[in-house]
């Protein structure tokens, strides 16, 4: 039997702290994931729609974007405990109904947690607030798009924005951007502004495409994986999985990260005999407890180390890249107390590491946001592209590049064309459609950001997620939100964005990944891309939520035809049959070619990459670069330490699926902030004290995030690491990483104040 919505907003009143765990998954994982689906879903609904998840002919998980197996190798229970979660939150049983809104007014809602907001269950109704008032209204779908057109047409294109979540689909993401460019703006910041940009921009500048350069074979082939500022086993639990696979075949696995992580130090895979009644695996053969912010340093020095041994595959060197000789000379002034003060690491640690790297033939690097929200991320990612240069690593079976994307679609809704720049093929699309694209540079998250906040921007629109939990400086993102004339929110559940609305504020609720769409033409399907270029089918199998529910696409076919009703774009035949928005994409999209056969295919297929399958790099001189800037030395002030926001084991991303992680030891609670306790020592304080978090950056602005509980916890010297959203608040805007204008949530200079 499902349980209803909770009442009470407990918070942190219950919290208790226990030691972490040294294990990852295993029976508790299993329980866990069953728990949370039969609580939202009851038991026959749980076991018909988790048997569906990630398999051919059912639906992609909402959650990770870590790709399946193919077909014949996928187990009929291809979830993780986390992807279980995601399902019952989007499957729940649980609905936010017009009368919910009747009895809570907006500023009731503002003061509840996130948790308890998202536990409510499904949206069923469009809803507006009108100005003036502290409720949400019902209103007719007509309405609601008749009335975000009006505001669009008062204001000018570029006072628009358009937000994109991970989880939306390749067709709604295509569609998206279309109606953003023909309505005449590039304003269109997404949710890899926040997470993975560092990435692209880094790998795009060496190599020449902006995204990994492994398939999840290659995984298993690999002799070493090295997973550095990632943390599997909870971010992306099915790819410990696959590293028990490569360990299964010899490989070595080196972690890098400022806190010991259980899942990379112990596997019990629940799929598994083995993982229940058994030891399980252990993962990590070497771990490098670096300092916040020191990778850069590390993959210097390990660079430097392989020169000076002549561990460089030189052949491969010459014919394939360029600037080894700059490269090369850099390295030859690297000074070792400088990467001591850096990686808070001994020289003989990292003499290890790179014995690692030069012994394999077959070296993969897999990191996520770790990297990439550092001040100098892409100097960052940067270094660890030269190391796999040195060793020639790219474009052979087993090694590569692997940025560890976020959510199940981030990647493909890029592809897509979700990106402030305009993609190189828009020009094609518009000949196409025969519609003018506009040129000029639009938003990022960041800029949208400072733009609605000096009111540059009147009409803001969320084709999913939440916006005002996933952005920094928590208050200047909610008093942007408030600026705006209109806040548009397409949602599939009450989120944080929801109660900090605009003068107008629309909620509408649309489809979930698991449930039917059913169009004038037939059932549909979308496609999503994972986080190794392979795109495949998604087709929900569950009764919407409720009747007044709408596809993403039908959403924003239908404002399509509010605001711009002589447009020659096909809106409504988009709407009708999805395969009509394939067969533009297949046009117009490169790698996209025979879409429609090609994803009829039970596993999809792969987009094609250049470096890995052909070792051509699409860069201005056809070769890989060696990059190498200056070396960056994070120094603290004598008393301070050196914050990374963290997911908990209970969520994903902004979602909150509980107040626990049992990984760490917490129960039941939040607001905690993890320090070694040495550090706690050095300031005077003891595990268990209660603080505020304030950090300190160059104008003097007082950020603090309140009552704190300190929990002495084996992390680097120096360093912290608190949850987000909750630290988003420490984040400060114009605090940004250098060449991707990513907030730097893993460089945040704090001190702790004693409640």
């Amino acid at each position: 039997m499902a349980k209803g919505a909770p009442r009470d907003d407990a918070g942190d009143r219950d919290l208790r702290v226990d030691a972490p765990k040294r294990t990852a998954a295993g029976l508790p994982g299993i329980t866990h994931a069953l728990g949370a689906g039969l609580a939202q879903m009851g038991v026959r609904r749980t076991a018909l729609t988790l048997l569906r998840v990630n398999q051919a002919g059912g639906f992609d998980c909402p959650g990770c974007a870590w790709p399946e197996p193919g077909p014949g190798a996928r187990s009929h229970t291809e979830f993780c405990e986390n992807g279980a979660k995601a399902v019952a939150e989007e499957a729940t049983l649980r609905r936010v109904t017009p009368e919910f809104f009747a009895a809570h007014p907006i500023s009731e809602l503002a003061e509840r947690s996130d948790h308890w907001l998202g536990q409510q269950g499904r949206l069923t109704t469009p809803m507006v607030r009108r100005p003036g008032s502290d409720h949400y209204e019902p209103i007719y779908w007509d309405e609601a798009f008749a009335l975000t057109a009006a505001h669009l047409r008062e204001a000018e294109p570029d006072e628009a924005v358009f937000y994109t979540s991970g989880r939306t689909s390749n067709e709604a993401a295509f569609l998206y951007q279309l109606l953003a460019r023909v309505h005449g703006t590039n304003n269109m910041p997404d949710c890899s502004n926040m997470c993975h940009e560092s990435s692209g921009v880094a790998l795009s500048g060496t190599i020449g495409i902006g995204k990994g350069s492994v398939t999840l074979d290659d995984i298993h082939r690999a002799e070493l994986l090295v997973v550095v500022g990632q943390n599997p086993g909870t971010n992306h639990p099915r790819m410990l999985s696959a590293l028990e696979e490569a360990k299964r075949r010899g490989a070595k696995i080196l972690a890098v990260n400022p806190m010991p992580e259980a899942g990379l130090i112990n596997f019990r895979n629940p799929q598994k005999p083995r993982g229940i009644v058994g030891k399980g695996t252990p993962l990590a053969d070497q771990f490098l407890q670096i300092k916040v912010g020191g990778d850069q340093a590390l993959f210097r020095a390990i660079g430097a180390l392989l020169v000076e041994w002549a561990a460089v595959d030189q052949s491969f060197v010459d014919r394939y890249t360029t600037g080894f000789e700059s490269y090369t000379a850099v390295l030859g002034t690297l000074d070792w107390a400088d990467v001591a003060a850096a990686t808070g690491l001994s020289r003989e640690e990292i003499v290890a590491a790179a014995r690692m790297f030069a012994s394999s033939d077959a070296t993969i690097v897999c990191w996520a946001m770790g990297l990439t929200q550092q001040r100098e991320s892409v100097a960052t990612i940067r270094e660890l592209v030269n190391v796999q240069l040195l060793r020639g690593m790219l474009g052979k079976p087993g090694a590569g590049l692997c940025p560890v994307r976020g959510h199940s679609n981030v990647q493909g809704d890029r592809t897509m064309g979700i990106w402030h720049e305009p993609p190189p093929w828009l020009a094609a699309a518009g000949d196409l459609l025969g519609v003018p694209m506009p040129t000029r540079l639009g938003y990022d998250t960041v800029e949208a950001l400072r733009a609605m906040r000096d009111g540059r921007v009147r009409v803001f629109m969320a084709l999913g997620g939440n916006f005002a939990a996933a952005t920094p400086d928590t208050a200047v993102s909610e008093a942007a939100l408030r600026s705006c004339a209109l806040t548009v929110h397409v949602s599939t559940k009450l989120n944080r964005s929801h109660v900090v609305p605009g003068a107008t504020s629309l909620i509408l609720p649309c489809l979930g990944r698991t449930e039917r769409d059913r169009q004038e033409s037939g059932e549909q399907f979308v496609t999503v891309e994972d986080s190794m270029s392979s795109v495949h089918a998604s087709r929900g199998r569950l009764a919407p939520a409720s009747p007044d529910l709408l596809s993403e696409i039908a959403i924003v076919s239908r404002l399509a035809r509010a605001l711009m009703p002589e447009s020659p774009v096909p809106w409504a035949a988009y709407e009708a049959d999805y395969r009509t928005i394939r067969k533009v994409i297949s046009l117009v999209v490169p790698g996209f070619d025979d879409f429609e056969a090609k994803v009829s295919e039970p596993a999809g297929f792969t987009l094609p990459h250049p470096p890995r399958d052909r070792l051509e790099f699409p860069t201005p001189s056809g070769k890989a670069h060696f990059t190498a800037g200056p070396l960056s030395i994070i120094r603290v002030p004598e008393g301070r330490l050196l914050l990374q926001t963290v997911r908990s084991h209970d969520q994903y991303n902004t979602t909150i699926y509980g107040m626990d992680d049992r990984y760490r030891g917490i129960k039941a609670g939040r607001r905690v902030v993890f320090v070694n306790p040495d550090d706690l020592a050095a300031l005077g304080m003891a595990d268990g004290d209660m603080v505020d978090l304030v950090s300190e950056w160059t104008d003097g602005v007082e950020r603090r995030a309140k009552a704190f509980r300190a929990v002495a916890y084996p992390s680097a010297r120096g360093c912290a690491a608190a949850y987000f959203p909750e630290a988003n608040v420490l984040v400060p805007l114009d605090s940004t990483a250098e060449g991707s204008n990513t907030p730097t949530s893993k460089q945040i200079v704090i001190r702790l104040e004693p409640v």
